[in-house]
Order: C-alpha cells, then structure tokens, then sequence
C-alpha cells in the first residue's frame, strides 16, 4: 500500500536530516571506543619504554658509575617514574571520559534527531496541507461545488497566490458553464421559434386576405368580430415575426459600426414625444466591429423597453463612452419603477414581460442574443433614486 503524500515527505525530511547525524554519532563513538585511539597508543609505548627502562636500571652495575653517571641515572628513573604516574593518572581519567564524551554524543544525536522530526514534520505540514487543500478544491471543482468561503491561513505566500487563482479559475468555470447552459438553452428555443414561426405563417397569410375580403362585403352588425379578427390576426403576425427574428443567428460579413452615431439617430427617430432624454457621447469611443441592423433592433429594443415600463413622465440618460482600449459601453438609464427582485434573474429569458401588459416577453431576449453573438455582456443595475440601467458592453473585434 501505497504511503500518503505527506509521510512520504515527512520520512524523506527526517532522512534528510537523521542520516547524516547518525553517521556522524557512530564515527565519533568508533573513534572513541577505538583499541587503536591516540590515547591508547601512547600509553602503550610509554609502556614499553618503561619497561625497558627498568630492565637497564637492572642490567647496569651503579657502583662502577662515577657520581655524574650515577646523579644522571637517577634523574632519569625519576623522569621515568613520572611519566608512568602520569600515564597511569591518564587512565583513570579515560576509565570516566569515554563513556561521558559518548553519552554527550548520543545526547547530541538525540537531540538532532528530536529537531529533525519537528523540522520535518512542520516542513511537510506547510507542504502538504496546501496542497491537500487544492486537491479537495479540484474535487469541488468536478463536482460543480463551492469552493469553501474563507481561505485557510497557513504555508507559503505562493500557496495564498495558488489559492486565488484556483478561485479566479473556480469563478470562471462556474461562469463558463452557465453561458454554456445558456447557450444550449437559447439554442434550443432558436430551433423551436423558427419552426413555430414558420408554421404561423403559413395559415396567418390566408387568413389575412380572407379577413380583408370578408371586410369590404361585411354587414354592419359583422364589423367588430372583423375587427377582432384582424387585431387577433395582427397580433399572430407580429408574434411569428419576433419569432423569425428570435430564430435567426446573425449572418452575412461584419463591417465597422459607430455606436455612438446609432444610438444618437435612434434617440432622435424612435423615442415618441414627452420623452426627456440626456445624450452623453464620448468621441474617443471605438468603432466596432459588428451588424448595424441586429445591433440597431437591440438597442431600439431596451429604449422601447423603457419607454413601456413607464408609468409617468419618463426622463431617460444614454451614454456611450470607451470600455478600456478594446471595448464600448452603452448605458440607458431610467428612473421608472424599475425591475422587481423576483424577476432579476430570468429578465432576458423569453416570455418573461418584466411586468409589462401587453408584451410577448422575447424583447430582451432578442437584446441579448444579439449582444451574446457579438461577443458582448449585457446586465441589468439599480438606478440611484429608483429605475433601471441596463449596460451593454461590446468588444472591438468580434470573436469567431
């Protein structure tokens, strides 16, 4: 069975810090303990000299010496003498140094073994726990989990970066897959709309005719069914169109497109009268790359948005100023009533009406179709004071 990760660490810092201490303790205790040690040899050849020091004081006749010989001689077996007591007091004092030079070696090991345990074990706390930690959060990841809240605090600076960006990459996946499911689900109902619309379509235009040939030979008493039926008629008519243009992806090839000039000319030419509008241009504003008529039906969208929503006098702010080097921002602010909290979460999803009598729900919709498939954002914020504010922003380049 395989070890975890962090005893594998912890053994390879102790290891890394016992072996050569362990080494090093039995080359001392070898080295003290050694019958060939310095101190062992030189009592063994103080040893011999003695010995055949004593044999010479035996072997010379003292009484055929002169007194210089013999005063020489004496100093010499008193030097002798010395020395062997020293030798001899040497011994002893080994008999007690040894073992306490080893105990205090083995003492030294221990000790060095003790702090190679803690180093290593603190060392393999502030290694593994880190990455222990990253590899729950690939798990959360997976599993499509949150990430825990709090960050735990603890190891190396570069493991606080580590887990930032495993944040940032955690946010960035959460928020890929909702596009994704956004997509699909956009996808889907592009599928569904076009053929719902095609459909419509095919019996709306006999329909009309047949309502338009029964009203120039009506009766009077007739006139108000007619007029439902083509009202009715109208309404289908209008309903398969958006249904058309919900249907239909973005073709042909994209040309430059001034937002600012667009967004001026549909102020000026949609907005119906009573509308107090403030228009902000910014001219150092990108062009984008994109098409005008998609674009221009999208934006006619959010002002006609806001002009229904309205429930008084209604006073509106349009901007369009740069978003960094590569992007623009468009901003249509209200003051209305604005968008009720319930209803913030699905506002650009089809047939939501935001509250709007009489809407069909696939206006934002459409918004941000179009502004998805240039590559753009758009969302919705609180006016300061009550209203909405829908931001849409565009890239320079639309992505392929």
């Amino acid at each position: 069975m395989a070890l975890p990760f962090r005893r594998r660490i912890l053994y390879a810092l102790i290891a890394l810090g016992t072996v050569p201490a362990a080494i090093a303790v039995i080359g001392w205790a070898l080295t003290v303990r050694s019958p060939a040690s310095p101190a062992e040899t030189t009592r063994q050849a103080v040893a011999e000299v003695a010995a055949t020091g004593r044999a010479l004081v035996q072997t010379i006749d003292s009484t055929r010496l002169s007194r210089g010989e013999r005063e020489a001689l004496a100093q010499h077996t008193r030097a002798l003498n010395e020395a062997l007591s020293r030798v001899q007091r040497s011994e002893t004092l080994a008999a007690y140094y040894a073992p306490t030079l080893a105990a205090i070696i083995l003492g030294l090991g221990a000790l060095v073994l003790y702090l190679s345990v803690r180093l290593g074990g603190y060392l393999s706390r502030q290694l593994t726990k880190p990455i222990d930690e990253l590899v729950q959060w690939t798990g959360l990841i997976q599993r499509e989990e949150p990430l825990p809240a709090e960050p735990r605090e603890g190891g190396a600076p570069e493991f606080a970066a580590l887990r930032g960006a495993f944040r940032e990459m955690a946010r960035g996946l959460a928020e890929a897959r909702t596009r994704q499911l956004e997509a699909e689900r956009l996808r889907a109902f592009r599928e569904v709309a076009r053929r719902v619309a095609h459909e419509m379509k095919n019996p709306l235009t006999p329909i009309r005719f047949a309502v338009s040939a029964l009203a120039r030979s009506a009766r009077p008493e007739q006139q108000e069914s007619l007029e439902v039926l083509q009202a009715e008629s109208a309404r289908l008519e209008q309903l398969a169109r958006e249904f058309t243009e919900m249907g239909r992806l973005t073709e042909g090839p994209a040309s430059e497109v001034d937002l600012g000039e667009l967004v001026a000319e549909l102020v000026r030419t949609s907005l119906p009268r009573g509308v107090r509008t403030t228009l902000t241009l910014d001219p150092t504003t990108p062009r984008i790359t994109g098409h005008y008529e998609p674009l221009r039906r999208a934006f006619g969208n959010l002002l006609r948005n806001a002009v229904e929503a309205a429930t008084g006098p209604l006073v509106l702010e349009v901007s369009c100023a740069p978003l960094g080097p590569d992007g623009a921002e468009v901003r249509i602010v209200d003051h209305g009533p604005g968008v009720a909290p319930a209803l913030r979460e699905t506002l650009f999803d089809a047939y939501v009406t935001g509250g709007k009598e009489g809407g069909q729900g696939l206006g934002l919709a459409l918004v941000r179709q179009t502004v998805e498939a240039h590559g753009g954002r758009i969302r919705l914020e609180d006016t300061p004071g009550g209203g909405a504010t829908f931001v849409v922003t565009l890239p320079v380049r639309r992505p392929r």
